[in-house]
């Protein structure tokens, strides 16, 4: 039998009263803050599906922006082409292999990420062109910033997996538990890299 509308609104504000913003801090595994990694919050418990975001990776100067893009499952992609030359993205990943031949503009139909885990992202005109998508089947996700820091929203009290991943990471992404019970609960993380790949420099 389906719960009242009203039981529904009364449940869904009680959680959101007990929701918290989570502060996440990386760093590699020397001790330097690490910008462009994502963090998300898997629960024990699957939710339902949630909104998702829109997104979008630029071209721009022969190169992506921005470099690292973090999503959620199902979000469609736009990958609008700001530059004068054509360009002709493509991924072999095995989460989503796409290509969008040579265009300028914006193409009509965004891309569809359906299946969680690391895009890399190309151009098959210029090939210094470079870019990672990473998707995460989880409404609760964010990146860092140039100082390591990420903070994740309205995330209700529970029980979760929280991880963290990195377009340089050396191992699998590594997790932890997380128990939200406070209103500002905080993590860590440190994580193994191997050498870390030259970012594409914007070309004129």
């Amino acid at each position: 039998m389906r719960a009242p509308p009203l039981f529904l609104a009364l449940v869904g504000l009680a959680c959101a009263a007990h929701a918290a913003s989570l502060t996440v801090t990386v760093r590699d595994d020397k001790g330097n803050p690490l910008a462009d990694a994502v963090v998300y919050a898997m629960p024990k418990v699957k939710p339902p599906p949630g909104p998702r975001r829109e997104a979008a990776i630029e071209q721009r100067n022969k190169t992506f922006i921005p470099f690292v893009t973090a999503i959620q499952v199902g979000t469609a992609v736009s990958f609008p082409n700001h530059d004068t030359v054509r360009h002709h993205v493509y991924s072999f990943s095995p989460p989503k292999q796409f290509e969008i031949k040579l265009y300028v503009g914006t193409p009509t139909a965004p891309v569809v990420f359906d299946k969680p885990g690391e895009v890399v992202l190309g151009c098959n005109i210029h090939d210094k062109m470079l870019a990672y998508l990473y998707i995460v089947d989880t409404p609760w996700f964010a990146k860092t910033d140039a100082a390591g820091a990420a903070s994740i929203p309205d995330l209700p009290a529970g029980d979760y997996d929280l991880m963290a991943w990195h377009y340089a990471l050396a191992t699998p992404p590594p997790e932890q538990p997380l128990h939200v019970t406070t209103d500002k609960p905080t993590a860590t993380f440190a994580l193994p890299l191997r050498a870390m790949p030259p970012r594409p420099a914007a070309k004129p």
